[in-house]
């Protein structure tokens, strides 16, 4: 941008609550503060050209949050909550077997019984649809690039990205600028290590006293398996080969329902091996013979990473901050 090109003032859109990111954290948000001030206008922000594309398939859900949210949703037909859990398994990999732990040894938190087998993103663009009909509005394929403060430093808001900006940096034919949109509170859901949460703890030192925050890579695949190989509601948890004793991490198959299997593998992001390739990893994960029969002759329909929280309780940082 020269300095003699002056940009455009933006436009912007006032609202008593704006929330960044629709995940869970951000519908679930949304919807509650229509249940309890049905006369606030909310607005949620989703990157993603529709509600659910960011959201990578398969996750054990304990539907506690939801019964507390929606108490009725079970008499609702269109509910993503299809699939309950019928088996919980714990396993010990080694390079040509492996080893079935007993549940009773596992913690409270690792009992999935009477949890539910789901699409996060069916469950966020089912959310979406709750939250619409309560009255709010959702704007997908808006990223949110910056954070918008007073002359007090408080948070009032966010502003959308320009659009149309050439390689060079500067405006092109079709350029046009992002919009503000203003609110009393702002709400930020972005999800791990986003941009504008990054910014904010940094500005308001919000993880003065909090210990350091640890991230894995999570990788995951969504397959249709054949009938056979397919068992409903099985969720079935892993650790060990193929990483070493030194590398923290593990994997996970769940059974959804349609003969769909979501397969997944983490890998701590604090690993010393400098030739391990987490992708590569997964793959040969998929070879180990507890786990390759599911996958023979299904057929993978997606795939995808992301970056998941590791580091506890302990490394939460402060959650509010002026303005939000």
């Amino acid at each position: 941008m020269t300095e003699q090109q002056e940009l455009p003032e933006r436009e912007s859109m006032e609202f008593d609550v704006v929330i960044v990111g629709a995940g869970p954290a951000g519908l679930a948000a949304a919807i509650r503060l229509k249940q309890v001030s049905p006369e606030l206008s909310v607005v949620v922000l989703e990157k993603g050209a529709e509600v659910g594309v960011h959201i990578l398939s398969g996750a054990v859900v304990d539907p506690i949050g939801i019964d507390r949210l929606l108490p009725g949703w079970r008499d609702e037909p269109d509910h993503p909550f299809k699939t309950e859990v019928t088996d919980d398994q714990f396993l010990f990999l080694g390079p040509a077997g492996s080893v079935r732990l007993p549940n009773f040894l596992m913690p409270p938190l690792m009992n999935n019984h009477g949890n539910y087998v789901v699409s996060l993103g069916n469950v966020c663009r089912w959310l979406a649809t709750q939250a619409e009909a309560l009255g709010v509005e959702i704007y997908p394929g808006f990223a949110a690039t910056e954070v918008l403060y007073n002359d007090e430093g408080a948070v009032i808001g966010v502003a959308t990205g320009d659009m149309g900006i050439e390689r060079n940096g500067e405006p092109g034919p079709n350029f046009a600028r992002g919009m503000e949109l203003l609110g009393k509170y702002t709400l930020i859901g972005e999800g791990v290590r986003g941009s504008l949460a990054k910014q904010l703890i940094a500005k308001y030192k919000l993880d003065a006293g909090c210990d350091v925050p640890k991230f894995g890579i999570g990788l995951k695949e969504l397959w249709e398996v054949k009938p056979e190989n397919h068992k409903p509601g099985l969720v079935q948890h892993s650790f060990g080969w193929p990483l070493g004793m030194k590398t923290g991490g593990g994997s996970f198959l769940y059974h959804l329902e349609d003969n769909l299997v979501a397969v997944g593998f983490v890998v701590h992001l604090n690993y010393k091996n400098p030739y391990l390739y987490p992708f590569e990893e997964f793959q040969r994960f998929k070879t180990h013979p507890a786990i390759r029969g599911t996958f023979e002759g299904g057929k993978r329909l997606s795939y995808g990473a992301r970056a998941i929280t590791e580091g506890g309780y302990q490394s939460v940082p402060k959650l509010s901050f002026p303005g939000g």
